[in-house]
């Protein structure tokens, strides 16, 4: 009997059929907020909508008499083609409202917003349709919700990239459950999700913001997206601070492991101090700013100059600002631009290229590389040292007091091989697109850690449309495997996968 005889193919394309169903509902959705609008695309969304609903019934329709049980083959393939497509049925709204009538850019449009990366082809946003504008923004809180899930209740089981390691009890091998059942897991979750998204767009409404624009960006910033309903990004409200530092709060919180967001609502702060990883995020946040707004209060008060106006505190309070906008927009991979940071100096264009491949917490939104494997590969290095000196110690790296069991521990190191390799290729693989040297290395950071500003001709104030449509389809396959963590979709290509044993 073949591999392919034993894959459960039924459950497989009867959740893909599920995942279209969910797309379209969200198409009308997205419908309904072009028929508000009256932005004249209502019929080209309920079209949009309704090919994927009827595709989706048709695929569940068929595929209904299927054994109820998945293993870990399954899984990986489930994981990785329900992005896929997710993103194939996503540019059904774009091509049918000619809003992107180019496949190739439509993908790309979409693998961005469900891969949460934000990077666009789109020269002029702010003449885009309502509905389709808000469909883009949509996509990205999709991806958002689906990754927390995939990360929290998915990838554990299936023994993916460390995701043991999630601080403050995920569930998972080596740690408590947050709650027995997945599915309460994820209901969990999702309430938290939901109550940040509506809690921020109230705020920025408050603030000053349209409500349409508020909604957007909060389903951007939870995401750590960074789709922009303006040309200008975040930018066009920096004459008022206070917009701003709402996003900062809420991109903190998206940058943050979702599980320590239910602990502060039941009041057990003490997980949260003692949690080790988000103690490390932390600091990396505070320390980062601190050099960052050192160097833009010193090296750009020019920019400052330039803005007359009185709701601006001055150069002080304009360098912490950006400072802390920027690292958290880098860090958190969300990819909102308050400022162009490759114009304040070639020290601080390095410094945000260097934090694309730090990432946020483990059980965020954010992409890249996660604080938790930084701080494993930190300890693990210490104690090399110690190891050095006492070669027959037992010396194991601990983790929130508790020991991390190896082959956890060979799982980060090798993770972190392969996402550098996988940073190399991608540089290697631009450059031989055409793309310049600068822009190469800026592009591969960018869409594997799902960041979406990089450098170049591809810098925060630029977008991606420019790129070769090979550059685009590559820039999607490495924000697909940067998002799914690497092993889930690369060991699809591995020959071993698909044999018997």
């Amino acid at each position: 009997m073949s591999v392919l005889s034993r894959i459960n193919f039924r459950i497989i394309f009867h959740l893909m059929g599920l995942l279209f169903m969910v797309n379209g509902g969200f198409m009308l959705l997205s419908a309904l907020v072009s028929l508000l609008y009256e932005d004249g695309v209502f019929t080209e969304m309920i079209y949009a909508a309704l090919v994927a609903i009827f595709a989706g019934g048709i695929i569940m329709l068929a595929t209904r008499n299927h054994r109820k049980e998945i293993q870990k083959k399954e899984g990986y393939i489930v994981v990785t083609f329900g992005w896929i497509f997710m993103a194939l049925v996503g540019t059904l709204p774009y091509v049918f409202t000619g809003a992107i009538p180019s496949f190739t850019n439509a993908f790309f449009e979409t693998m961005s917003g469900y891969t949460t990366t934000g990077a666009s082809i789109l020269n002029d946003i702010e003449i885009i349709p309502k509905g389709v504008l808000f469909w883009r923004s949509i996509t990205h809180w999709i991806g958002g919700m689906g990754i927390i899930v995939l990360a929290i209740a998915i990838l554990p089981l299936l023994g993916i990239g460390g995701m043991q390691l999630f601080a403050a009890e995920a569930p998972g091998p080596g740690g408590d459950k947050l709650h027995p059942r997945i599915t309460d897991t994820a209901k969990r979750l999702w309430l938290i999700y939901v109550g940040y998204t509506l809690a921020e767009t109230l705020l920025l409404w408050i603030a000053g913001m349209s409500f349409f624009d508020a909604i957007n960006h909060s389903l951007s910033t939870l995401s750590t997206g960074g789709f922009s309903t303006k040309n200008a990004s975040v930018a066009y409200w920096n004459s008022q601070p206070i917009i701003q530092y709402i996003i900062i709060v809420f991109m903190f919180l998206a940058g943050t492991n979702f599980v320590l967001s239910y602990f502060a609502f039941k009041t057990k702060f003490q997980k949260i101090l003692k949690d080790e990883e988000f103690k490390l995020y932390v600091s990396f946040i505070v320390g980062l700013t601190l050099v960052a707004a050192l160097f833009i209060y010193i090296y750009a008060n020019h920019e400052m100059a330039a803005i007359q106006d009185p709701m601006v505190l001055g150069p002080l309070e304009y360098a912490f600002r950006h400072g802390l906008f920027q690292v958290l927009a880098i860090v958190t991979t969300t990819g909102f631009v308050s400022a162009d940071f490759t114009t304040w100096t070639p020290f601080l264009t390095i410094f945000f290229f260097g934090l694309m491949f730090l990432g946020g917490s483990a059980g965020s939104t954010a992409g890249g590389i996660k604080v938790v494997r930084h701080l494993i590969m930190i300890k693990n290095g210490i104690l090399e040292f110690k190891r050095t000196l006492h070669p027959n110690a037992i010396l194991p790296v601990r983790y929130n007091n508790k020991a991390v069991q190896q082959p956890i521990v060979f799982n980060v190191l090798a993770f972190f091989i392969l996402y550098m390799l996988s940073f190399i290729v991608g540089v290697l693989v631009f450059s031989l697109l055409g793309l310049n040297f600068e822009t190469s290395l800026g592009g591969a950071a960018s869409t594997l850690g799902n960041v979406g500003p990089a450098l170049g001709d591809l810098g925060p104030v630029q977008n991606y449309s420019g790129l070769p449509p090979a550059a685009k389809w590559w820039s999607s396959f490495l924000m697909l495997i940067g998002r799914l963590e690497l092993f889930t979709v690369l060991i699809l290509f591995t020959p071993f996968f698909w044999r018997n044993r």
